[in-house]
């Protein structure tokens, strides 16, 4: 096990051991774009962690864990201070797990699991003793876990280039951007589509949705979240978190920390 800082690199790949696990706290951390021939559960305890990758973005808030299959080329952006576990798990073991990147509910169990598999010594036997067992287990729990709407897809498409180069900012209202691309909202709607499987409509809500969350987690204020995601009111803001949810934004953040 290795406590990382923000300025240490560590590459999984380097360990001949089926399972490396890491713990660190870091605060305002960029990884940059990699890769590893590694699939990796990254857990957050507390904090919020956005991943990008090729063509989405993913949110992972607190208590929740991101499956990042292997040779999946990702950027992990942590703001503030976030409390996070990874193990890495060979290609091989990695078979029967989700091909995709997803981002999963953290059982009870798996949460258990994972504290003594992120704290084991980079040479442990995982073919002996109670770590067979931890290892069984985890698998087992990343395979059969519920998966979280924490994932944006993002168009290709050239023309919406300034939209995505701020992905903290909020998404204009379609007839705004028609005029900043020059393209009609029949167009933009055929390129959400084609490359999201959404409208804009529902991409931009989403984005909020998901930008929301964040705030949320980095203790912004219902009225400065509302604000910064265009809702006249917190009075609209709450229902609109409601609606997508099926619970309150304080509600929210207390079942997630």
């Amino acid at each position: 096990m290795a406590w990382l800082d923000a300025t240490a690199t560590f590459d999984p790949d380097l360990f001949e051991a089926p399972v490396i696990g890491i713990a660190a706290a870091l605060g305002d951390h960029d990884s940059g774009l990699h890769q590893h021939q590694r699939g990796q559960l990254l857990y957050t305890r507390e904090g919020c962690t956005r991943i990008t990758l090729a063509e989405q973005l993913c949110l992972l808030p607190p208590s929740r864990a991101a499956w990042i299959p292997p040779g999946i080329i990702h950027r992990a952006v942590m703001q503030r201070s976030v409390d996070y576990r990874s193990i890495y798990l060979t290609a091989e073991l990695c078979r029967d797990l989700p091909q995709q990147v997803c981002v999963i509910e953290v059982s009870s169990l798996l949460r258990a699991v994972l504290e003594p598999m992120a704290m084991a010594d980079f040479d442990t036997d995982w073919q002996r003793g109670k770590f067979v067992h931890l290892l069984a287990l985890s698998l087992n729990e990343i395979r059969d876990a519920t998966h979280q709407p924490m994932l944006l897809p993002l168009p290709n498409d050239k023309r919406l280039a300034s939209l995505l180069a701020t992905p903290e900012r909020l998404p204009p209202e379609l007839q705004q951007l028609e005029q900043q691309i020059g393209a009609s909202s029949r167009t933009i709607g055929r390129i959400f589509q084609r490359e999201t499987g959404m409208s804009y409509q529902q991409w931009r809500q989403q984005w909020r949705l998901m930008r929301a969350m964040e705030l949320l987690t980095l203790g912004r204020s219902l009225s400065y979240c509302g604000f910064e995601l265009g809702f006249a009111s917190d009075s609209a803001f709450i229902a609109f978190f409601r609606a997508l949810t099926g619970t309150t934004p304080g509600n929210w953040v207390k079942a997630s920390s």
